[in-house]
């Protein structure tokens, strides 16, 4: 049932400046529902109709859509693709390559300092796991940057706007030191599992893609639309030299893509509260980013003589502030209230409900996904003192004290609020407070019945997993993909990699790992990916609705 909502120009304001630990308890009923309800609509009439209120119109949500229905449903182009059915032969040749991919430590340690030996190495590696890739008239390949990786696979309908698909050869350091089960470049089976860096960012996705590819081919698969796939190489800082190199081959070329997949989202299941089965989220944006400095500087003096308040001391206290007043609530400004609308029909009441009606229960909900760190980037522009200095012996006053602050940025927010915001909240003129670095969060794509990309994401997740609801959801994380956004409109995070509880915290963690089955299945998703795209238009949309 659709709904109508005129919001006040202060609502937002309002919500962000509550105090984060007011307490609110779930409902447990719907009872508890409908007073919440009431009382806000209560509110609502009770505030004057003047210059920065809006009067309130709104519907109560008492149908939820399953958003997967329509899809299934609609009638879609026949390409005649081909199945994919992996013998015992092809399964173990497929991990023994994606076991080797680990195996080598493509490692990027910094802006400076990146594994050119073991780039270069992976180069041969790839050129002999799929050498029908390499030497298909079908397929151009060319090295970008010395060690990034551009394929080019005609279509046999030029007409047909090409798409891209995106991965990263380079990973992030680790160390059996930490605490692993097994060597981190070991790629060591362990009931079933693949322990290694990488085994879910990215190399999962990077042999994936080239493994379907490899196997369409012998299977004599001919696009009809073409495509490209791209493999950076150093993605782990920032793209400079990989990603943003392919870019400007491609702008050379006069290239714009109907879409781009990359990495990013994946298949939660059991992460998300409340939720009943497993949840695909497919990244419509990226939050932005920013690190600012704070300093403060003081004239130096003895240990014995101390002024009332030190440089760290102030700078301490300029620290605590931040943490103590996070960033405004935004929850359902941006794409996150998307996804959890997309999921409501598989949460129980009341959450069904809630979920149904985020204009009226986002502020309720909010509340609730703040309280912890995962669902808390969900809400808000997160803030994170990742970096203090100060001090050079043991009896003098430092007369310098830095601190760094890294900000994953709502995209409800820009790069110039958020610095205000830290400079309003720090409130000390003597702490002074630089941008070091910083970008606006990235565009928000399309995910409506329209968005070829999209709906063909989504439908080959169906395909793949039925018992699945695929949602739109927004990366906290940033991609080589974000320096695509000037060759085409509709960019994508998503990889088919499962994600159960306690999986979240491998990615850049310890024990990074893949199960055998799934990397199995991202091969088969990427197979059914590509012949997906082959149609030449979607099918006329279809929708489906429940009760709540």
């Amino acid at each position: 049932m659709p709904y109508l909502v005129q919001r006040g120009t202060q609502e937002r304001e309002k919500e962000g400046s509550e105090n984060k630990n007011s307490p609110i308890q779930q409902p447990e009923c719907i009872t508890h529902v409908k007073m919440l309800l009431q009382q806000h609509i209560s509110q609502c009439q009770q505030q004057p109709k003047c210059g920065s209120h809006l009067e309130v119109k709104a519907a109560i949500r008492t149908l939820s859509l399953d958003v997967n229905a329509g899809l299934q449903l609609a009638h879609w182009e026949k390409t005649n693709n081909k199945s994919l059915d992996i013998d015992h032969h092809q399964r173990e040749e497929l991990l023994a390559n994606f076991k080797e991919a680990i195996r080598i430590p493509t490692v990027s340690f910094s802006e400076t300092e990146i594994n050119t030996t073991a780039l270069l190495e992976f180069d041969r590696f790839l050129r002999k796991a799929f050498p029908t890739v390499f030497s298909s008239s079908l397929v151009h390949h060319e090295l970008v940057a010395n060690y990034s990786h551009l394929f080019w696979v005609k279509g046999s309908q030029p007409e047909l706007v090409p798409y891209m698909l995106l991965a990263h050869i380079d990973v992030v350091p680790a160390s059996e030191s930490h605490g692993w089960e097994a060597p981190p470049f070991s790629a060591k089976e362990i009931d079933g599992f693949i322990y290694g860096r990488g085994t879910i960012d990215d190399k999962n996705s990077v042999m994936g893609i080239l493994q379907a590819l490899e196997y369409l081919l012998l299977k004599g698969y001919a696009p009809r639309r073409g495509f490209y796939i791209g493999l950076g190489h150093d993605e782990e800082i920032h793209g400079l030299n990989g990603a943003m190199n392919i870019v400007r081959v491609l702008k050379q070329r006069g290239v714009q893509l109907l879409f781009v997949m990359d990495e990013g989202l994946a298949i939660l299941d059991g992460i998300i509260p409340g939720l009943e089965g497993p949840a695909a989220l497919i990244g419509l944006s990226e939050k932005g980013q920013a690190v600012i400095k704070l300093s403060v500087s003081v004239a130096p003096g003895h240990s014995s003589m101390p002024p009332r308040e030190t440089s760290i001391g102030i700078l301490a206290t300029a620290v605590k502030r931040l943490e103590d007043n996070p960033m405004p609530r935004l929850f359902s400004y941006g794409p996150e209230g998307d996804t959890f609308e997309h999921l409501a029909h598989k949460f129980s009441l009341p959450l069904k409900f809630i979920m149904s009606n985020l204009w009226l229960f986002s502020p309720l909900v909010s509340r609730i996904l703040e309280r912890k760190p995962v669902s808390n980037a969900f809400v808000r522009t997160t803030t994170a003192v990742t970096f203090f200095n100060a001090g050079v012996k043991i009896n003098v006053i430092p007369s310098l004290a830095e601190a760094y602050v890294n900000l994953r940025i709502h995209s409800a927010q820009s790069v110039q609020e958020v610095l205000d915001i830290i400079k309003d909240t720090v409130g000390d003129q003597r702490v002074k407070v630089e941008l070091v670095y910083g970008f606006d969060p990235l565009p928000i794509s399309g995910a409506d019945d329209k968005a070829f990309g999209f709906q063909i994401i989504k439908k080959t997740v169906l395909d793949l997993f039925p018992t699945v609801t695929v949602a739109p959801g927004i990366c906290n994380g940033n991609t080589d993909s974000r320096h695509f956004v000037d060759l085409t409109k509709n960019i994508y995070r998503f990889a088919p990699a499962w994600f159960k509880p306690g999986d979240p915290e491998r990615f850049h963690g310890i024990n990074e790992r893949i199960s055998t089955k799934n990397y199995e299945e991202m091969v088969v998703f990427y197979f059914n990916l590509i012949q997906n795209c082959d149609i030449r238009k979607l099918p006329e949309p279809h929708s489906s609705v429940h009760e709540l």
